[in-house]
């Protein structure tokens, strides 16, 4: 019945007039931090990753090893260690929630995580970098690490190699011929101080003592995180996305985040991190010693959202997933997480934004008056918000979260005129946003025209869109279809399993369909996990299956299943579908930075009239000496 009536909405959703753009991206010829252009689906990553490898080291990815080593120098420049805020997953509330497991997620949305938060986040890399189960999370005293399983030349048929980016080490044989496992580091300790140095690679890159943590082998876990949908960002007609690489916005004084509170450094509020090689790139290969101490080298970022929905000309039903005379429903779904900023009485709490009172995540402007509520749950419940005002906030009803509805209690008509305005602010990973360098800077631009609505991640979301099955048994079926009956192009699914420890035999299968159940293709086929020696004597007991399909503009609602022979239990399941924006308004994009010798900030922006797939790179921008880039805006007419 709720899955049943939220295709209802979907459906009746108006389809007369589309704008926006789908998927803008950009990135510059920075030489380390390029921009999501570079990183936003995995061959584009694999590309940029192997090229600054062989750049750096003169080396080309092209086996095995060398391919695992250019995705852990790229996630160490990348993606520091800090406490991420607990996400919902399981329908509990935040007390209860935990860590992102999902890929993008923690690399667009976060940029910074803690041992266990970043390696189960990798599976979802080395998954499509080396193949099934080739890399497992390893549980060491104090420690959560990570090896991946090589083959060729010196690893033959196939060795287990480290490969920590947490605490950036790995190690090489004293003869430097392989990278070592940890099974046999945690015989021969040492094996740390013997690593040749030959390669550029020290271990402890971090701190020198961090592998003293190899000193034992607990357990193994196979396939313990996943990637879902990449990153994409779809700006309706009157929205704007601005991404701020420090935090403090542009007075430099709001500090909305999502992660541990480190107000004592210092009143740098938020998450932050003193040791990592984010933001000194240059310094990690062929260091003498280790990174260094220095208060702030790793940071969060800000994206802030800015919708003004213009109900005059229509351009409105971009956002529209549901309206009648009394109500206009808008959806948002984003990459990055609704940050928060803390109540004053909890400001200098480690976990402040977890209690009630956070301000700046969701906040409404305009003259209006009419009833507001929110769902986070696909539509299944609402929250009442109280009456719309100039400055309503609604944070604590949408933080911590990377999708929710809004909808307003008066028809479009009455809100002609109310300048109603939406601003959503989060927390975004500062490596992703693209940079600018002294001198002339190529910027490439590039929009897909797509944009994706999801059933999950959280167990809420993804129940909604329940039609057979449930979650915690072995068959589960969502069905979605794309809002504003849109052209379904792709379809992300993945799910968490109760696989045993060890995991018990069982073959993984997700199908999908598009005439309501009758027929079914394969989006993943007979998965397994795939044990590999040696290991120790206990398993982590869950794991995650994973995989996409094409799909060929399917305007119907599309079913997604989730089976396995073992009778294990999905515990939760989710689907994304990717969905074509058939039509575009232009979009401007606008670089500011900071350069020696100016006062203030300089600017300067290009307006772009997006053909799907296309990438411009006629924009150049000429800057001075000293350039800080401060924020990177994208603006949808």
């Amino acid at each position: 019945m709720k899955c049943a009536l939220l295709i209802a909405m979907l459906a009746l959703a108006a389809s007369a007039a589309f704008a926006g753009v789908g998927d803008p991206q950009t990135k510059t010829d920075h030489p380390w931090y390029p921009g999501e252009l570079s990183c936003s689906t995995f061959p584009r990553l694999f590309k940029t990753q192997a090229d600054l490898y062989q750049r750096v080291t003169g080396r080309k990815a092209d086996t095995d090893e060398d391919k695992a080593l250019a995705s852990w120098f790229w996630r160490n420049i990348n993606y520091f260690h800090c406490t991420v805020g607990r996400e919902d997953v399981w329908d509990k509330g935040l007390a209860k929630g935990e860590p992102a497991r999902e890929y993008w997620s923690g690399l667009f949305g976060y940029g910074f995580g803690l041992c266990y938060t970043t390696h189960h986040q990798w599976h979802g890399e080395t998954e499509r970098l080396l193949g099934p189960c080739r890399g497992r999370t390893v549980g060491v005293a104090g420690h959560t690490s990570f090896e991946v399983y090589l083959t060729g030349g010196e690893y033959g048929q196939g060795k287990w190699a480290l490969l920590d980016h947490d605490i950036s080490t790995v190690v090489f044989t004293e003869d430097g011929k392989r990278l070592m496992g940890l099974m046999e580091i945690s015989k021969d300790m040492s094996s740390v101080k013997k690593s040749n140095l030959t390669r550029g690679w020290r271990p402890g890159g971090l701190h020198p003592s961090d592998p003293n943590t190899y000193k034992r082998v607990d357990y193994v876990g196979y396939a313990t995180g996943y990637a879902g949908v990449p990153p994409m960002v779809y700006l309706r007609a009157g929205e704007t996305l601005r991404r701020y690489l420090k935090p403090g916005l542009a007075g430099g004084k709001t500090f909305a985040y999502w992660g541990i509170n480190y107000s004592a450094q210092r009143g740098r509020f938020g998450p932050t991190r003193s040791r990592t090689w984010v933001n000194q790139p240059e310094k990690m290969y062929q260091a003498k010693r280790d990174c260094g101490h220095r208060a702030g080298q790793g940071r969060f970022a800000n994206a802030v959202y800015t919708y003004t929905p213009d109900f005059a000309s229509g351009a409105y039903k971009d956002g529209v997933i549901d309206e009648g005379k009394d109500h206009v429903t808008f959806e948002w779904y984003s990459p990055y997480v609704v940050a928060a900023t803390p109540a004053p009485a909890f400001v200098n709490e480690q976990y402040g934004i977890h209690k009630p009172g956070c301000t700046n995540g969701l906040v409404l402007r305009g003259q209006m008056t009419c009833p507001v509520e929110i769902s986070t749950d696909q539509g299944t419940t609402w929250r009442k918000a109280g009456n719309a005002r100039d400055g309503l906030d609604v944070t604590d009803m949408v933080k911590g979260h990377r999708q929710y509805w809004i909808r307003f209690g008066a028809g479009a008509g009455k809100l002609v005129g109310t300048h109603l305005t939406m601003r959503t602010l989060c927390q975004c990973g500062p490596c992703v946003i693209p940079r600018l360098e002294d001198g002339l800077n190529k910027v490439t631009f590039e929009a897909s025209g797509r944009a994706f609505i999801s059933a999950g991640p959280n167990v809420d979301q993804a129940s909604a869109h329940l039609v057979a099955g449930k979650m915690n048994s072995p068959t589960v079926t969502l069905e979605l279809a794309a809002p504003r009956k849109a052209k379904a192009v792709g379809v992300y699914a993945a799910a968490r399993v109760a696989c045993g420890a060890p995991p018990r035999k069982s073959s993984y299968n997700i199908d999908y369909s598009a005439d309501g159940g009758k027929t079914w293709k394969p989006v993943l086929k007979d998965w397994q996990v795939i044990q590999r020696p040696p290991e120790p004597k206990d398993w982590w007991s869950q794991t995650f299956l994973m995989s996409e399909a094409p799909l060929d503009g399917i305007v119907a609602p599309v079913r997604v299943r989730f089976t396995n022979t073992g009778r294990r239990t999905f515990m939760r399941a989710e689907a994304h579908l990717v969905y074509e924006v058939p039509s575009t308004s232009p979009l401007k994009v606008t670089f500011a930075w900071k350069e020696a010798g100016a006062a203030g900030l300089k600017t300067a922006g290009r307006t772009y009239r997006p053909a799907a797939g296309k990438p411009d790179t006629s924009w150049t921008i000429r800057t001075g000496k000293n350039v800080e880039t401060v924020w990177v805006e994208y603006a949808a007419e």
